[in-house]
C-alpha cells in the first residue's frame, strides 16, 4: 500500500507502523508484506554494510547511497535516520536536502554529541538544546517541500532524566519539527507520561528495540497511549543475522545446505519473490518495440 502523503497518515486516529529495512530486498520484502511506510535504519545500516556496532561510524553518503537504492525499487514513504546529520546546523541542511532529493519522506535527528552511539547503549553524550534547536530550524529552512517531515530524536532520558527529555522535546517542537521521538523510555509509565505531555494532535514516535531500554509494546496499546508512529527498526537484522549464523554454521558441519532447506527459499521461490519473472518480462516487451 503506496500513501500520498506521509504528513497526511501521521494525522490520523490510527496509529502507522513502520518496519525497518536497509536494503532493496528487505524493503521489497517489507512492502509485499504490506506496510505502509518504511524505516531505513542507521543501526541496520551499521550492522549489515560494516558488520560493525551503531556508533556513528555510517556515513551521510553511505545512507544517501543505500536510500537511493531502495527508493529505485520501492514507492512506499521512507523515514530515514540520519544519526546527528553528520555534524553542525549547516552539515545538518546539507544532509537533509541530500536525502530529500534521494527520496526521504521523512528525516530522523537527534540530540546526541558525535559520533554518537546507539540510543539503547549506555554512556551517551548530548549537545545543548539551544544547538539542537538550531539544528531543527536549519533542517526545516532546508527541505524543498513541506511534506518532507523532520522528526526530532531526543535522548535525554538516559542522559539528564526523564523531564529534561520532555523539556527537550517541547523546544524541538517549538523549532518547528514535524515529529517527537524520546528514545529509550523505562516503561510503559513512561511512555503514557511522553503521550500525556503532548496535544494529541502533535505526531509522536515510539521506537521498539528487541532486548533494549523500552519494553516491546504492540501498535494497538501504543496506539491507545497516543503515539502516531511506532518502528521495528533492527528486528528484521536480528532475525536474518540468527538465521545466517546457523546457516553457516550447518554448511560448515555438514558439508551441503540439504538439512536447512525447510528454512530457505528455493532458487525459483527467491527469484518470484524479487520480480524476476515480471522484469524479464518487461525486457522482452522493450525488446519488442525495437523491432
Amino acid at each position: 500500500m503506496t500513501l500520498t502523503s506521509l504528513k497526511q497518515r501521521l494525522g490520523e486516529r490510527e496509529i502507522l507502523l513502520a518496519a525497518g529495512i536497509y536494503d532493496g530486498l528487505t524493503a521489497s520484502l517489507a512492502a509485499a508484506a504490506g506496510f505502509e511506510a518504511l524505516y531505513v535504519s542507521g543501526a541496520s545500516l551499521a550492522y549489515t554494510r560494516l558488520g560493525r556496532p551503531d556508533i556513528g561510524l555510517v556515513t551521510m553518503s553511505e545512507v544517501a547511497d543505500a536510500l537511493s537504492l531502495i527508493r529505485d525499487r520501492v514507492a512506499e514513504p521512507l523515514i530515514v535516520d540520519a544519526d546527528t546529520g553528520y555534524g553542525n546546523a549547516l552539515n545538518a541542511q546539507r544532509t537533509v536536502r541530500l536525502l530529500e532529493r534521494a527520496g526521504a519522506n521523512a528525516i530522523q535527528l537527534e540530540d546526541q554529541t558525535f559520533p554518537k552511539r546507539c540510543g539503547h547503549l549506555s554512556d551517551k553524550t548530548l549537545i545543548p538544546t539551544a544547538e539542537m534547536t538550531g539544528k531543527i530550524k536549519a533542517a526545516v529552512d532546508a527541505r524543498a517541500s513541506e511534506e518532507t517531515l523532520v522528526i526530532a530524536r531526543t535522548d535525554a532520558v538516559a542522559v539528564e532524566g526523564f523531564d529534561t527529555a520532555i523539556a527537550r522535546a517541547c523546544a524541538y517542537r517549538e523549532a518547528g519539527a514535524d515529529v517527537l521521538f524520546i528514545e529509550a523510555p523505562r516503561s510503559e509509565d513512561q511512555l503514557a507520561a511522553i503521550a500525556r505531555a503532548f496535544p494529541r494532535g502533535v505526531p509522536l514516535m515510539a521506537n521498539m528495540v528487541e532486548g533494549g531500554r523500552t519494553p516491546i509494546l504492540g501498535r494497538a496499546t501504543l496506539q491507545a497511549l497516543g503515539f502516531s508512529l511506532v518502528i521495528f527498526p533492527g528486528g528484521i537484522v536480528r532475525a536474518i543475522a540468527k538465521t545466517a549464523r546457523a546457516f553457516y554454521e550447518t554448511l560448515a558441519r555438514e558439508g551441503d545446505t540439504q538439512a536447512f532447506r525447510d528454512r530457505m527459499f528455493d532458487f525459483d521461490e527467491l527469484n518470484a519473490a524479487i520480480g524476476t519473472p515480471e522484469m524479464l518480462a518487461l525486457g522482452r516487451d522493450y525488446e519488442g518495440e525495437t523491432r
